[in-house]
């Protein structure tokens, strides 16, 4: 039996990009998925890719109760929950003076929110079988990024509460994980709010030089395996975060030429 054999695990933001990729991957490693996302039509869709054992159930994270569905509905099935993988995110791509404020609400509410309402249902069960929480967050978690105020703010916010969370049960047994991928390949662009709150649609950069979420999920599995406290991917990643710790205005000016230089970048 591997680690994650008959292992309870509830992925959200698991119709796309890295939260699918993980769901996929604990389902070939031999876990029971549970599958969270808006789209539920295209979860059922998916749901055979992901293994034999998949329990899909309709989650707008930013709804309280919806997250609490969400708990209660899993254990109803299983009985337990083992991992915890909050992945649901929402992006934005726009200068601050010029942001409807309701874009920065929004943010919290998918990115922070979720991650709190997910984690406050979960923990029972999860501290019952010594689990682990994850929070999928970003390098912007760590050294923010232009035009992405609440995109930023709310990434600093999950690690955070994660942080927090992580010393608050350190003799309970309870497991935290703060992963944070570098750019991934992924729709998170694509759907990025701007400043009215209307999707970008394209994205900015090459997807296609990216790492894919096929290996995001790796990385991602091997962290828990492993249950490390935190994890930063990319080169570029781990240098961006050395770097604002090192030399924060350098890396302050580095980033302001490194994004004004995107395509249509809101600079311009």
């Amino acid at each position: 039996m591997g680690y994650f054999t008959d292992k309870v695990a509830v992925v959200t933001g698991a119709s796309s990009g890295i939260g699918l990729a993980v769901a996929r991957l604990l389902g070939a490693e031999g876990a029971k998925v549970v599958m969270a996302a808006r789209s539920w039509e295209k979860m059922k869709e998916l749901a055979p890719s992901v293994g034999k054992d998949v329990l899909c159930i309709r989650t707008d994270v930013s709804v309280e109760a919806d997250c609490r569905k969400l708990v209660q509905e899993t254990l109803a099935k299983w009985g337990r929950i083992d991992f915890l993988i909050n992945n649901a995110g929402l992006s934005m791509r726009a200068m601050f003076k010029d942001l409807n404020l309701d874009v920065l609400r929004r943010l919290m509410d998918v990115n922070f929110w979720g991650t709190v309402y997910c984690t406050k249902y979960a923990l029972p069960a999860l501290l019952k079988s010594k689990g682990s929480v994850t929070g999928v967050i970003s390098i912007a978690g760590y050294s923010a990024l232009p035009a992405r105020s609440g995109y930023s703010a709310s990434k600093y916010a999950v690690r955070g509460f994660l942080d927090t969370l992580r010393i608050e049960h350190l003799k309970d047994g309870l497991h935290v994980l703060v992963f944070a991928p570098g750019y991934t390949a992924s729709n998170v662009r694509n759907a990025a709010l701007t400043a009215d709150g209307s999707p970008q649609g394209e994205t900015p950069l090459d997807e296609g030089s990216l790492m894919s979420a096929e290996e995001c999920a790796r990385h991602l599995l091997e962290a828990l395996r492993k249950r490390r406290n935190s994890v930063t991917l990319t080169g570029l990643g781990k240098a961006t975060v050395a770097a604002h710790n090192l030399f924060p205005n350098l890396t302050d000016k580095l980033t302001y030429s490194y994004i004004s230089r995107e395509k249509d970048s809101p600079f311009k």
